[in-house]
């Protein structure tokens, strides 16, 4: 199986596993999003004796005893038995002041629960062989939130960590990794449903069309991921009904705090807050400001920024008793195929062109560079209203207003002076003016236009 992307993140930790000292890894992330195959592809890579244990949701001795069977047969030895997880993990250590040695523990929150003060036994281990060992430690776990509290001050092992990769999902380039046949306009497609999961996307059958493959692995019932995204809440939220009541107004468009409690009947607002703070930290939902008025509570709003859920309730969870009853194709052509391709794509091919543009910034080729790229609000005087602009960025020089457009015909020059008119009009100054387009445009750029057509983003 071909591994893609993530080369920061491997440069890293190849770089710690190369380090002739004891060294400690914490690697976290949502479910799905690559974690262990990170590390194994890193591990390939080194010939050091490895210990890849996944730790289960059992006893202390059960794991133990797995733990132990896994050593005797790595490292060819006769049984062994150790009386708890702190006797075997010292063993291991010691093991390390003789040869290099790579210990992962993979889902160690579950190792947490079930041997008391694992954390305190670990700060216990690093500190007294951290000038002897050669072992490399890497702690790895999908709960977010508990894996985030072992960075946490009060934390035993606050400061002992010598690698810190949160892992987040691939962004839009990294993800067309997996479907290179495809055009670019059916790469954003493929990226609006199935986002930046590397398992999600490893389901996509190339010889399928963007439709089939949806169909596949997600609008029909008995698909591959039907269940996906209700499971994954499931494991992380104990009240699923109001995680639903949430997801279902924002896949709506409703992102301000008080819409979202008028319409998603959740029973109070410390109850709201709690579920969104919740999917927050699980890292499919983020609270988001415009860069003008990024402390103003009231002008922020929640999105929900894992492509699979926002599909999955947009269309899915929605419409679950129309669906069961109806023909796949049926069901597609009445409920998905026309919000699709007019709403919810070209809302998605905002958010890849702000990669884009990120992407950009981050490798040198924008000048100036930006220091901010976000949302911008505005107050409109005489018309007595307020909105926002998706995409502006800030450098030294001033804004940069981007217009990103998933439409058929091409831009015309008349087009693009109507959007800047209605910039201008708000007050907005920007000292250039930036469009992207689906299908090219009938007119060459201004000193002050950008026109950066659909294909240049997957150059």
């Amino acid at each position: 199986m071909k591994f893609y992307g993530r080369e920061q993140q491997q440069k890293k930790l190849n770089r710690m596993l190369a380090k002739n000292s004891l060294q400690a890894a914490l690697i976290y992330g949502r479910r799905r999003v690559g974690k262990s195959e990170l590390i194994k592809q890193c591990l390939k890579k080194t010939e050091t004796l490895q210990l890849y244990y996944e730790c289960k949701q059992t006893t202390e001795m059960n794991n133990v005893e797995s733990l132990s069977a896994l050593i005797s047969e790595q490292l060819r030895l006769p049984a062994l038995g150790f009386s708890g997880m702190e006797m075997l993990l010292d063993y291991l250590f010691r093991r390390g002041e003789q040869e290099e040695l790579v210990l992962v523990l993979d889902e160690y929150p579950y190792l947490r629960e079930t041997v008391k003060g694992m954390d305190s036994v670990l700060q216990s281990l690093i500190d007294r062989y951290k000038d002897t060992s050669r072992l490399k430690l890497v702690i790895c776990g999908s709960y977010v939130d508990t894996m985030k509290s072992l960075l946490a001050r009060e934390n035993p092992l606050y400061g002992r960590m010598d690698l810190i990769i949160d892992l987040e999902p691939m962004d839009y380039y990294e993800s067309a990794l997996f479907y290179p046949g495809y055009s670019s306009e059916d790469r954003v497609r493929l990226y609006s449903v199935f986002g930046g999961i590397p398992y999600y996307n490893r389901q996509i059958d190339s010889s399928l069309t963007v439709r089939e493959n949806i169909q596949e692995l997600i609008s029909s019932p008995g698909s591959r991921l039907e269940n996906e995204v209700s499971m994954y809440l499931r494991s992380e939220i104990s009240k699923i009904s109001n995680a639903n009541e949430v997801f279902e107004a924002l896949s709506k468009g409703f992102s301000k705090y008080s819409d979202l409690l008028s319409q998603s009947h959740v029973t109070s607002g410390p109850t709201l807050i709690d579920v969104l703070e919740k999917l927050i930290s699980m890292q499919v939902v983020e609270k988001q400001a415009p860069i003008n008025e990024a402390d103003n509570r009231r002008k922020s709003g929640y999105f929900i920024v894992d492509n699979l859920s926002l599909f999955y309730y947009r269309y899915i969870f929605r419409f679950l008793s129309q669906r069961n009853v109806l023909d796949e194709d049926v069901f597609y052509d009445r409920y998905i195929h026309e919000d699709f391709e007019t709403q919810y794509v070209p809302r998605i091919f905002e958010t890849v062109c702000k990669q884009y543009l990120i992407r950009q910034n981050r490798a040198g080729k924008i000048e100036p560079p930006f220091d901010r790229i976000g949302k911008y609000y505005y107050d409109d005087p005489k018309t007595r209203t307020n909105g926002e602009f998706d995409t502006v960025t800030e450098d030294p020089q001033g804004y940069i207003f981007y217009e990103s457009k998933f439409r058929k015909d091409p831009l015309t020059l008349a087009m693009i002076h109507e959007e800047m008119k209605q910039v201008q009009a708000t007050g907005l100054n920007c000292y250039k003016y930036g469009f992207f387009s689906r299908s090219g445009f009938q007119c060459d750029p201004t000193e002050s236009m950008i026109f950066i057509p659909l294909d240049d983003l997957y150059v």
